[in-house]
């Protein structure tokens, strides 16, 4: 069905069932500028700027909101500027044409690849940079593709229209904001002091507001939320899940029999700090002896500081001498080297109860009044927004001063105070109190995809399609009844499926998959581990004595080299509405692998294709996978541009009949 009859049908659909017609919107104020695009993307993280990139090449209008000021998400306003990347792919770079293209621009920048010479990977630089590298690239992909990108830094969106049946985006309403002559600079605060202020129509004290409504440029256009937390998807509160999942034969690991949407994985304000000559004078923070009993090195081999400073060692001023601690080889920090801390037991913080959840389930935002009309605030707890950012100060002030250790002997920490942590405009982190402009979010809201052949209760990707797990544990048998060990089996045997329905009790246990689940209708690659920075136990993360989630690390495990299904980004209700980034459609499980640099960039650059292609073919997303026992023909048209663009949608040689998946580790 061509998608021009698609809204009469369902306008006659609302007449004759009127009880699903949405409730009125309730009138906000006028807006102060109207924006057309052919494609709005809320989020200018990585997976925002991919979905751009790949718009303007195919010469499309793309407007990007992002709530700091900054491009680049992960690497530039959260401060991971360290890529997570798999040996195997790395080493054959094999990556999206656009992550090529940011690694080189990072190298042409530096004069190298690794300025910091750090040790967790191949490529550690300044988050400043990274939002002048990503904005040249985007400017280069307008000009080579002809087409044009309208950016809007500070803004944050705060209300999507839809038609009458509710099917479809009409406009996107959104909020800019920017100091007051006689106020503070932006990014004079912490970003819990100021969040909530953002989403507010009214000036206050502090910002002015400039009200935009996005609009169509032409007939049709496509909303994309690359948010780091999913912030449209629950804004429009289409099906989602959040935190950890029930477990089931698909996902037996979980820790829970029910799920727990409190315990999302941990989240983390970054900062930079330098190594000096002389001894610096460290203030103790108020409220370190709070979360001091948190802080530790974790594990023995871990216990160095050196180690520790190199790990993410994001500048390297002069090559030091090499040094191996625990195994790892490094070289020593020099004065003037600048270091990055994104650490677990240190300035992770991980909430996981209803007392302190950072993003709200969906009864909570009923509850707080955030799904009324008018009354989007974000989703986010501020509190806990707070709590993170003392937390990460305290980290630092452990770091330079402490002489204590959660986890391990008192004795292993000394203090290290030839450091500063490195505050300002002009920092790594361009903030005046020295923490990222934005926390590292590992989890957001997940999308349940439309339901359909294999998937009655919505498309997801599992646990079971990815991972490497040794299923035949002792685990498994006792947490799993019986029916669901059986059909746990029967979902990693795959081609025995059969056979073991027919002779169940013939059937030998397989441990684990030989490969990850082939998708007819990838878009795009991911490869990581299952890793996870689980919530801890009680109330607050912080408390002395608190323990991770019982059970939340059974999944951890390498995977499978994967793949990102065109089910996976659309969410169901809404059809001009595709998810990039976090919010795919994954289990808790799955998402701990599908969270990292070059994923993002890769299901980016499937959302920026397949909006461009859908547009130019006058067709919804979700035609092309509705007939899933048949591949549609511009499903392979759309999968066909992809792979021409250098964009792949599977990682070579990987097919049902190969036997060398396990190389890529």
């Amino acid at each position: 069905m061509s998608r021009r009859l698609l809204p009469v049908v369902s306008l006659l659909f609302a007449i004759i069932s009127p009880a699903i017609s949405r409730p009125a919107i309730a009138a906000a104020p006028s807006s102060d500028q109207t924006v057309e695009c052919d494609i709005v993307v809320a989020g200018g993280g990585l997976a925002g700027v991919a979905t751009a990139y790949e718009g303007l090449l195919a010469g499309k209008t793309v407007c990007i909101t992002e709530i700091t000021d900054w491009l680049g998400g992960q690497i530039s306003a959260q401060g991971t500027s360290a890529l997570d990347e798999r040996p195997r792919q790395r080493q054959e770079l094999f990556y999206p044409r656009g992550y090529l293209e940011l690694r080189d621009r990072v190298k042409d920048y530096y004069g190298e690849l690794n300025p910091g010479q750090c040790w967790v990977s191949l490529s550690c630089f300044i988050p400043a940079d990274a939002h002048e590298i990503i904005t040249e690239q985007l400017a280069s992909a307008e000009e080579e593709g002809n087409g044009t990108l309208k950016w809007f830094p500070s803004t944050v969106v705060k209300d999507l229209n839809r038609n009458r049946e509710g099917n479809l985006i009409e406009t996107v309403v959104a909020i800019q904001h920017q100091p007051k002559e006689s106020a503070a600079e932006l990014n004079t605060y912490p970003l819990s002091e100021t969040i909530e202020d953002w989403y507010r129509y009214q000036d206050s004290d502090q910002f002015e507001k400039t009200i935009i409504e996005f609009t169509p440029r032409g007939e049709d256009w496509y909303v994309i939320d690359a948010t780091e937390t999913g912030e449209l998807v629950g804004l429009s509160d289409v099906p989602y899940r959040l935190g950890i999942d029930p477990r089931s034969p698909v996902e037996p690991s979980s820790p829970s029999e029910t799920g727990d949407p409190y315990c999302t994985q941990g989240f983390t304000y970054t900062f930079a700090m330098e190594a000096m000559e002389e001894p610096q004078k460290h203030i103790e923070p108020w409220f370190y002896q709070q979360h001091q009993p948190y802080y530790s090195y974790e594990l023995e081999r871990l216990a160095s500081f050196d180690l520790v400073f190199t790990y993410r060692r994001i500048w390297n001023a002069e090559t030091g001498k090499r040094k191996r601690f625990g195994g790892i080889g490094f070289t020593e920090p020099t004065p003037g080297d600048i270091s990055m801390q994104n650490w677990t037991w240190g300035n992770d913080y991980r909430p996981g109860t209803a007392k302190d959840n950072l993003i709200y389930t969906r009864e909570q935002l009923k509850e707080k009044g955030q799904l009324a009309p008018g009354g989007w605030q974000g989703g986010l707890r501020p509190e806990t927004l707070a709590k993170g950012e003392q937390h990460a100060l305290g980290f630092f002030y452990w770091l330079v001063e402490g002489t204590t250790d959660s986890q391990l002997p008192d004795e292993l920490k000394q203090p290290n105070p030839n450091h500063r942590l490195l505050k300002g405009l002009d920092s790594p982190m361009g903030t005046k109190h020295g923490l990222s402009k934005y926390p590292y979010i590992r989890e957001g809201r997940r999308i349940i995809g439309r339901s359909g052949y294999g998937y009655r209760d919505g498309f997801t990707i599992w646990e079971v399609d990815i991972t490497r797990q040794d299923f035949t544990q002792d685990y498994y048998q006792q947490t799993l009844s019986p029916k669901a060990y059986q059909q746990l089996q029967q979902e990693i045997t795959g081609r025995d499926t059969l056979k073991v329905m027919l002779n169940p009790d013939e059937f030998e246990d397989r441990s684990n998959r030989s490969r990850s689940r082939i998708y007819p209708d990838s878009v795009g690659i991911s490869h990581y581990t299952i890793d996870f920075h689980p919530c801890m136990s009680d109330h607050p993360p912080e408390k002395a004595g608190n323990t991770e989630r019982a059970g939340t690390r059974q999944a951890q495990e390498l995977s499978y080299p994967s793949q990102i299904p065109l089910r996976a980004l659309i969410p169901q209700e809404i059809d001009n509405f595709l998810i990039a980034g976090k919010s795919i459609a994954t289990s808790h499980t799955a998402a701990a692998a599908y969270r990292v640099h070059s994923f993002e960039w890769s299901v980016g650059a499937a959302a920026g294709t397949t909006a461009a292609f859908a547009l130019e073919n006058d067709i919804y997303p979700y035609q092309l996978v509705d007939e899933q026992l048949i591949t549609e023909d511009q499903l392979l048209q759309l999968r066909k541009r992809l792979e021409n663009n250098d964009n792949p949608t599977a990682f070579p040689g990987m097919s049902i009949f190969n036997t060398d998946w396990e190389d890529w580790k």
